[in-house]
């Protein structure tokens, strides 16, 4: 993996051999290696380690997922702001099957530092409600899953709010 600023330099070096490549008449030759430039800036944008660990979180292959973050050493260094929401919020997931306690640490400051998708944002606060709820905190947890139901406008997680709803009744 590349320091994020080393793939804007790379981009741009490439650019610069791409207008070269145009000024001695070889388009088709410019036109590739500006495409390949356009990988190096898409990858400033999305890391490849986290779509990597996306990829292996929506097969469910939680082991798969932490080995891809493994690979990022220095999320704040290697990540611009965005990106380091999603390396948070990945970890509070995974470990919020093993360690609630991490699990809340990880996604606190995922919410934080905030994610683009009003959906990851709603899930991210309906997994901080689940942990409240488990710690008995009852109204955090309602809190949080107001604060949830406002950013879910599709309705995607409206099973799993009918149900914290109910397990919060038993409380």
């Amino acid at each position: 993996m590349f320091h994020k600023n080393i793939k804007l330099i790379l981009a741009g070096l490439i650019t610069a051999f791409a207008v070269y490549q145009f000024t001695l008449g070889n388009i088709m030759n410019g036109i590739s290696i500006l495409l390949l430039a356009g990988i190096f800036v898409l990858f400033y944008f999305k890391n490849e380690f986290i779509l990597l660990a996306f990829l292996q979180l929506r097969k469910q292959n939680f082991e798969g997922t932490k080995k891809w973050l493994g690979y990022i050493k220095n999320p704040e260094a290697a990540l611009i702001v965005k990106q380091q929401g999603y390396f948070n919020y990945l970890h509070g997931i995974i470990l919020s099957q093993t360690n609630i306690t991490q699990a809340e640490k990880f996604l606190r400051k995922a919410v934080k530092i905030g994610l683009p998708m009003d959906h990851d944002l709603a899930m991210a606060k309906l997994q901080l409600a689940g942990i409240a709820m488990t710690k008995r905190r009852k109204r955090e947890a309602t809190n949080l899953m107001a604060e949830a139901k406002k950013l879910d406008k599709h309705g995607m997680l409206k099973d799993q709010m009918k149900m914290m709803k109910d397990q919060m009744k038993k409380i």
